[in-house]
């Protein structure tokens, strides 16, 4: 068998080539079944005493599919359970409309009972609490609102509820969602003592400029997917309304903490570069 020299110009293409290669095989077949765990110690000035070291996991847009997205997910179910948290919030896009055509509602929908399947294993002692993300809305809410409840997964729309451990208290509130539903921050709030703190779910990351006029001390939000592939140095590439300014991570705007997930599924193509699937595990502080 002959063999073509290989000359410096050629061994370059054949490495380039390699490289690109493995690139998108990690691109769709590793990095987006795998998902990171992310540990932040979060400090609210009015966090009860009491409740020092209370731990929350945020888990989020998990477009359910049974080709792509359940591996995440699956996988996420085994982490989180080890770690023990004392409550699990859900922020949102279940599952996923369509991008292209007319998909019926139900159709699109209907991925949300599966979806709640897998999710009714996660544990913790106060919970699995969820609001609806703009993919939830733009296809049958009610059912995906009635897939969660009956999985004892509780969906909050435009409520608090008070959330209590070892003689402390705070609230956590749920509004539905900015893009597509009907948020109202007035409602959610409502009936909870100025001197409590408060936890808001809410898709939407960038809604936290309105939510910091408001007596809110921590905002978790995923809807970002942040950014889904992520080059070094570069803004992604795609980022939907409302997700352009607090992308991934950890921010302040004036006394109001944000926290936004990167998610768990993938909307679109099914790529992930430089961005994992993410598990966020919260252990709030006063401070």
């Amino acid at each position: 068998m002959a063999f073509l020299p290989i000359n410096r110009r050629r061994f370059i293409r054949l490495a380039a080539t390699a490289g690109v290669a493995a690139l998108a095989a990690d691109a769709f077949l590793i990095e987006p079944d795998l998902p990171r765990l992310v540990r932040r110690d979060i400090l609210l000035r009015r966090w009860p005493e009491r409740m020092d070291g209370f731990t929350i996991v945020q888990l989020s847009d998990f477009h359910y599919d049974p080709v792509f997205s359940v591996h995440p997910l699956k996988t996420a179910i085994g982490i989180v359970n080890d770690l023990k948290p004392d409550l699990i919030v859900l922020t949102g896009d279940f599952v996923s409309a369509p991008l292209v055509g007319r998909t019926p509602a139900p159709k699109a929908a209907a991925a949300a009972d599966p979806c709640a399947h897998w999710l009714k294993r996660l544990q913790a002692p106060h919970g699995l609490w969820a609001v609806m993300g703009n993919h939830d809305i733009a296809t049958d809410v009610g059912r995906v609102t009635s897939a969660l409840r009956a999985q004892k997964i509780r969906v909050l729309a435009n409520q608090s509820v008070p959330v209590e451990n070892n003689g402390g208290r705070f609230w956590l509130g749920g509004v539905n969602d900015v893009l597509e539903g009907n948020a109202d921050l007035h409602a959610t709030l409502h009936g909870i003592p100025a001197d409590e703190a408060t936890v808001l779910l809410a898709h939407e990351p960038d809604f936290a400029d309105y939510v910091a006029r408001y007596p809110i001390d921590l905002q978790l939000s995923g809807h970002s997917h942040g950014g889904q592939v992520r080059i070094p140095l570069i803004r992604p590439f795609y980022l939907p309304t409302l997700a352009k300014k607090y992308i991934s991570g950890l921010f302040s705007i004036g006394r109001l903490t944000l926290y936004t997930n990167c998610g768990l599924g993938t909307v679109g193509v099914p790529v992930r570069f430089n961005c994992p699937p993410e598990i966020t595990l919260m252990t709030i502080r006063r401070g």
